[in-house]
């Protein structure tokens, strides 16, 4: 053991997992911002198990077509937006949280933020996201 009681397995353990959460992450970000049904759906199976879900206060589906229903809902209506990740993300185990915000490409407004919580399975797909809304648009 090292001096703060951590041993060099436990730090490649942390390094792989932190690896996982970016990787996840990124690939969230990339369904998200996909533009296109066909691309949309793409990028969900690429980041989502096949029977994973995403919950928010306005959605609670699963499965890659309803998540891909959501996503595309969003751009309905927030077009011309994009969502971008702020801050670090935060994990350990299969979960990982981090924050984001949906930022206008017109004039760099960002309307609607919050932060998400993803577990994650063993091939290092989103199995489940849970999302919290901290900032909304009023009217």
């Amino acid at each position: 053991m090292t001096a703060n009681n951590t041993t060099t397995a436990d730090t490649a353990t942390t390094t792989a997992a932190a690896a996982a959460y970016e990787t996840a992450v990124a690939r969230y970000f990339e369904a998200w911002n996909a533009q296109g049904t066909e691309n949309i759906t793409k990028a969900v199976a690429a980041a989502w198990t096949e029977d994973g879900g995403y919950t928010d206060p306005l959605a609670d589906v699963s499965g890659h077509e309803g998540i891909t229903a959501v996503i595309n809902g969003a751009h309905e209506q927030f077009p011309g937006f994009e969502f971008r990740r702020t801050g670090t993300i935060d994990g350990h185990h299969d979960i990982a949280r981090f924050t984001w915000e949906l930022v206008s490409s017109a004039d760099g407004s960002a309307p609607v933020a919050g932060f998400d919580v993803i577990t994650l399975a063993d091939d290092g797909r989103i199995r489940t996201v849970h999302g919290f809304l901290d900032r909304v648009p009023t009217a």
